[in-house]
């Protein structure tokens, strides 16, 4: 139970860390005012945010449902897979924290460069700007999504991936709605959370070396069955709770038939 709580709890500290990453905390103030539309009232700024954050987890759990897939397909190779992965996650942290590979700098802005279009606007413009984050901006939280996939790519369930992804999503999106609700403090309190930005990054980097000494190891190839309780255990509490949780283990109860 402590190990599964451990994966679920460093998928979830994935997706915060992705949400202070240098390349996404000090552009929150833009992304609500554009998605929301300056002065037009917090329920609009909410909508829009719960949008974007929509957006944004269909892209990044449709990563993680190929990714598994892929490894899936890979058969008998899946041990030589699983090392040269978790390498490569090591290396991904040592270099948020020293930074020697200049290229992983690069990063696209597809829609939130410039303003949207005035018949974009509402939830399905903010679903758009999300899935184009998700797209578009992977370089930039790249290391630690990487991390995440090839961790949810071991699993060998579409659903398990599934999971992994919509935790990590979870950790990604929470702070990212709490900032449009509490829009006008976040403002206030946005300039000190950029001053340790530098600390965020090695703590970011320290998480990717530890998953990638945990893939390297095979560590989350034992934690598979443990994952699928959790997600049994999930389904059975859903099917008393509101139409949303319902919704979401239905499409997990699909998902592990492949």
């Amino acid at each position: 139970m402590m190990t599964e709580d451990i994966s679920l709890f460093l998928a979830f500290s994935a997706g915060l860390l992705s949400f202070l990453s240098p390349c996404v905390l000090p552009l929150i103030p833009s992304y609500l005012s554009i998605l929301g539309g300056v002065g037009l009232g917090r329920s609009r700024l909410i909508l829009a945010a719960a949008g974007f954050v929509l957006g944004f987890s269909v892209v990044f759990i449709t990563l993680g449902i190929l990714v598994s897939a892929t490894f899936s397909l890979m058969g008998g190779t899946l041990t030589y897979i699983n090392r040269i992965a978790g390498i490569i996650v090591i290396v991904l942290g040592l270099n948020v924290i020293f930074d020697f590979l200049s290229f992983l700098n690069y990063e696209k802005r597809p829609l939130l460069q410039g303003r949207m279009r005035p018949g974009l606007r509402g939830l399905p413009a903010a679903f758009i700007a999300g899935a184009a984050f998700g797209a578009g901006w992977t370089p930039c939280i790249g290391p630690i999504l990487t991390g995440i996939l090839f961790m949810a790519g071991q699993s060998g369930k579409t659903g398990a991936a599934a999971f992994y992804l919509a935790v990590y999503c979870a950790g990604l999106a929470l702070p990212f709605l709490l900032a449009a609700l509490f829009f006008d403090s976040f403002l206030k309190h946005a300039s000190r959370l950029r001053s340790h930005l530098p600390l965020i990054r090695r703590i970011s980097g320290v998480l990717l070396i530890i998953m990638g000494l945990l893939i390297l190891s095979g560590q989350y190839a034992a934690l598979n069955a443990l994952v699928q309780r959790t997600i049994f255990r999930y389904i059975d509490w859903a099917e008393t709770g509101a139409l949303p949780f319902r919704l979401f283990a239905q499409w997990l109860t699909w998902l592990q038939k492949f």
